[in-house]
């Protein structure tokens, strides 16, 4: 924290930014900000002075109200440091950052971040697209700590949003499917199969609105928290006293968890019978447990026995990813069908008290049309021919780094430029529209514009706020992106790159399966037994192998 080990009563100033007037009507960045430098301050052992704000005021400029309140106080003299929460709350252009530190050192204060990730030495924009996910981050887990639902762009099945967007209610036409999934699996004890093809046979829609449905849809239903039904006093405890306090006592909530997965999204090439062809690939990755946010919601009817049966019979189906004490290090989507580019399933068979595990084409278990690749192959030959191909890989440090850096400069780049630039943008026109709003409220009030006419021009406005929000919300996920990019290149080049030659074999099947996830790795298994191995670097295929005998196809 530069430097701050032994301090005492040092006398300092809290500084923050908020760069649009929907922030500050919000209050969430800008609580939040407060909040983070007032707990750093106290455990620092420092002095406030003073809490200076600028609220709806861009950092491209020192010409705000606040920034001349500091630089007044600073030039006064006696100020120790000047603490904002990031380097960009103080300015967002590295001339502006390098004459506020000169003209605070002369006067013996310094600057100080409590997530400043070293940018203080280097070009700002190079840091800017990591300070928008933090940004992002950091208002959706306030936000949900207040009891409101944060991220996400769809609602749960079964629920649609407020008018405030904050918090679900019950949709009665799609709540009615999952009351009756529930019975058909609590009350009925039918399998989830079954309940899939009444579902494909009664023409009801998917979530998504596809004619399949799939199973692992319906158990994700079952097991989800929000439909649910807790008592106020269980939902109480698992919430902050400010939110319990607007709750019903006399009524049941579910419960809607934020914060229980870092996701990451990326495009991936895959080769199949069709030809090279293109997809999101989208992956979770689990926090732990005391990182969840907890947030209500309505109950969605469906009686609690109901639930708890249908959990039990849903939870006595083992999942096959670590049956009979084995975890697959192919599973989980690394290990993909050749002829139809489906996720190989995992399979066990017995004899004379003996296993053997194999992979297989999931895709005629789905009852879907016939898949050209219909063997069975032993796992242990096949996990060992993937593990040859990326130890070879991780031989070649170089190779390593630069693939990640071009997948990262890619994402960086995306499809429509710089996000720093782009998300500048958005706060324009989000600043904008806001002014407009105002302009539009004083007119009417004037007697220069009817009500009617003011309804239709905040109608315009409202729209082009939310493309706004949903635009800054789109570059806020791919800078996460990056950011996990980043972080798995470096874990991957400190830990693994260059390690001995049977390093990899001498790992559990979970870390190997861990490193194939860091290296965006996609194995495609042809029809004729051959493999196709592509991901990190440069999502380009790594090798390409005939047919392996060893394989064990039957």
């Amino acid at each position: 924290m530069n430097g701050t080990e032994g301090c005492s009563r040092q006398r300092v100033i809290l500084y923050v930014r908020v760069s649009t007037r929907g922030q500050v009507r919000s209050g969430y960045s800008i609580a939040q900000q407060l909040e983070a430098l007032r707990e750093y301050a106290i455990r620092t052992g420092y002095e406030v002075l003073e809490e200076v704000t600028d609220l709806g005021v861009s950092g491209m400029s020192l010409e705000r109200p606040g920034m001349d309140r500091v630089r007044g106080l600073v030039a006064a003299g006696g100020i120790s440091a000047v603490v904002s929460q990031d380097l960009d709350r103080l300015a967002r252009e590295p001339e502006h950052y390098h004459l506020l530190q000169h003209e605070f050192a002369a006067k013996g204060c310094r600057l100080e971040f409590l997530y400043d990730r070293g940018a203080a030495d280097e070009d700002l924009s190079r840091h800017e697209w990591v300070k928008i996910a933090e940004r992002t981050q950091r208002g959706k887990l306030r936000k949900a700590r207040e009891g409101k639902i944060s991220g996400g762009t769809r609602p749960n099945y079964g629920f649609r949003f407020n008018g405030a967007r904050d918090g679900y209610e019950v949709d009665e036409a799609t709540m009615r499917v999952v009351r009756r999934i529930f019975h058909m699996v609590g009350a009925e004890r039918r399998t989830l199969n079954a309940v899939k093809r009444d579902l494909e046979a009664e023409k009801v829609p998917t979530p998504a609105g596809n004619r399949r449905w799939s199973t692992w849809v319906i158990r994700r239903f079952i097991l989800d928290d929000v439909y649910k039904p807790h008592t106020y006093e269980k939902v109480a405890k698992l919430m902050t006293p400010e939110v319990a306090a607007w709750l019903d006592p006399d009524k049941r909530y579910g419960i809607w968890w934020y914060n229980r997965e870092r996701w990451t999204s990326e495009q991936v090439s895959e080769v199949s019978c069709k030809g090279r062809v293109y997809r999101r690939s989208v992956k979770a990755v689990p926090k732990p447990k005391a990182e969840w946010i907890a947030v209500p919601v309505p109950d969605s009817g469906v009686p609690r026995e109901v639930v708890d049966a249908a959990r039990e019979v849903v939870l006595k189906n083992r999942s096959n990813s670590t049956r009979d004490d084995r975890f697959w290090e192919l599973s989980g989507g690394v290990l993909r069908c050749g002829g139809c580019g489906w996720r190989m399933r995992t399979c066990v068979t017995r004899k004379a008290e003996k296993r053997y595990f194999y992979y297989a084409c999931a895709k005629r278990r789905e009852g879907r049309e016939a898949c050209p690749n219909r063997r069975s192959y032993r796992a242990e030959p096949l996990e060992a021919a993937v593990q040859r191909i990326v130890r070879d890989l991780l031989a070649g440090a170089d190779e390593v780094r630069g693939g990640f850096d071009a997948m990262i400069r890619q994402a960086r780049k995306g499809e429509r430029g710089d996000p720093g630039v782009e998300a500048r943008a958005w706060l324009e026109r989000l600043a904008e529209a806001d002014h407009m709003r105002a302009g539009y409220q004083e007119m009417t009030a004037k007697g220069l514009m009817t009500f009617d006419e003011l309804t239709a021009r905040l109608e315009q406005i409202e729209s082009t706020r939310e493309v706004a929000l949903q635009e800054l919300e789109a570059i806020g996920d791919r800078c996460e992106d990056v950011a996990g990019l980043e972080r798995d290149r470096d874990d991957l080049v400190r830990t693994y790159v260059g390690s001995p030659p049977d390093g990899l074999e001498g790992l559990e099947a979970e870390e190997r399966h861990r490193i194939y996830r860091m290296l965006r790795l996609e194995v495609l298994l042809g029809v004729d037994g051959g493999l196709t191995v592509s991901g990190i670097p440069g999502a380009k295929v790594l090798r390409a192998a005939g047919r392996d005998p060893g394989l064990g196809a039957t």
